[in-house]
């Protein structure tokens, strides 16, 4: 079971589309449109993102966003035997949005089911052979409803890039996606692990409890045994908590960030940087500890703190260190976010000081748009 893509809902596509080629580096890579609502298409490495947007008011984009800020609303699954999958899916009772449908080919098929997850998440599971990921994603996109018109890039489809991203050399650097973060409300965390097991087949990994002076989360990872899928699973466990502020912005559960794998990231944040892409602030206190434990070169640290990146390592394996940073909220409201990370010399899991270090990184975020107080202490 792996990511094949992620599925946003956006006010615009084509502007949206805009910002992940100029800011990100992204290729566009498909465009089109059925009657009420418009799609776009753009991929770095193997990753991809859907973008869709309303035409029309009778777009489910429209009714979606009349309820809830842009965000992620599906993350599609790619297995290799959809009706094993489906099978046990259906005998745990969960709700099932689309049918299996299938789209048959003269070298191949793709099929397909999109299920209910966690609030107004849905996770399509598809199965294809065959046929190019292209064909398939063209097909897929009648997800949103026939007809529908899809017009993929002619420089796609003959291998090249586009003119509008010959420059975007992050797209060589950007290359898969890490994990991705589902944020659920207090008292959920538990139904939601439950979930993600029984359904899907996720096992839990790391837990983690970050507790500041003002507020704090509960955090479960969660791991697909067969592909290494990592979904962390979030609840707040204080009302200021800034989990609490994405709930009640977003108005439920859902995806808070998603990671994206990268095999430089020095040079993929300078990169992004340059591209006017915003990323949290790091106080300069952090890394006088974390310096003592992570042995890199003078030069290496100097444009670690200079790009503000977080850096931890494992006790079992020290050179294996665990670098990240994390984009400030990409849309108005302060919900969804992109992590950079770079997994270096196999680092596993997640490290509870770089964990720490982001809680606190977005409490100060928190404290500039006054959803935060400090406690005074009593005299």
């Amino acid at each position: 079971m792996k990511i094949d893509l992620v599925h946003f809902y956006v006010e615009d596509a084509i502007a949206s589309r805009d910002w992940f080629i100029e800011r990100m580096g992204f290729q566009p890579w498909a465009s089109g449109a059925s009657h009420h609502t418009r799609t776009t298409i753009v991929k770095s490495g193997a990753i991809y993102i859907v973008l869709s947007s309303p035409i029309t008011k009778d777009s489910p984009v429209a009714e979606f966003l009349r309820l809830h800020p842009p965000g992620v609303v599906d993350i599609a699954f790619l297995v290799s035997d959809l009706a094993v999958v489906m099978e046990r899916i259906v005998k745990k009772g969960v709700k099932i949005l689309e049918t299996i449908q299938e789209r048959s080919f003269s070298k191949g098929y793709v099929k397909w089911s999109k299920i209910a997850a966690w609030g107004t998440l849905s996770h399509t599971i598809l199965e294809r052979q065959g046929i190019s990921k292209l064909w398939a994603i063209s097909t897929q996109l009648n997800w949103i409803e026939e007809p529908f018109t899809l017009e993929v890039y002619p420089d796609v489809i003959k291998g090249k890039r586009s003119p509008a991203s010959e420059n975007n050399n992050i797209a060589t650097l950007v290359n898969s996606i890490d994990h991705v973060v589902l944020n659920v409300a207090a008292g959920d965390l538990g139904q939601a692990v439950e979930w993600y097991r029984d359904v899907l087949g996720f096992q839990p990994q790391q837990m983690f409890t970050i507790q500041t002076e003002t507020s704090g989360l509960g955090s479960q990872v969660m791991i697909h045994p067969d592909s290494g899928v990592q979904i962390p699973i979030n609840e707040p466990t204080s009302p200021n908590s800034q989990i609490q502020e994405f709930l009640d912005v977003n108005r439920g559960a859902g995806i808070q960030h998603i990671a994206l794998a990268t095999d430089n990231i020095i040079a993929a944040i300078a990169q992004l940087r340059h591209r006017g892409l915003s990323f949290i602030e790091v106080s300069p206190s952090y890394y006088a500890g974390v310096k003592q434990r992570c042995n890199l070169s003078v030069t290496e640290w100097e444009k670690i703190i200079a790009h503000k990146i977080l850096v931890d390592s494992q006790d079992d394996s020290p050179e294996s260190l665990l670098l990240q940073t994390f984009t400030q909220p990409i849309f108005k409201q302060p919900t969804f976010f992109f992590e950079i990370i770079e997994r270096r010399l196999g680092a596993k899991g997640f490290g509870e000081g770089n964990f720490r270090a982001l809680f606190e990184a977005i409490e100060r975020e928190q404290l500039k748009r006054g959803k935060l107080k400090l406690k005074i202490p009593k005299n």
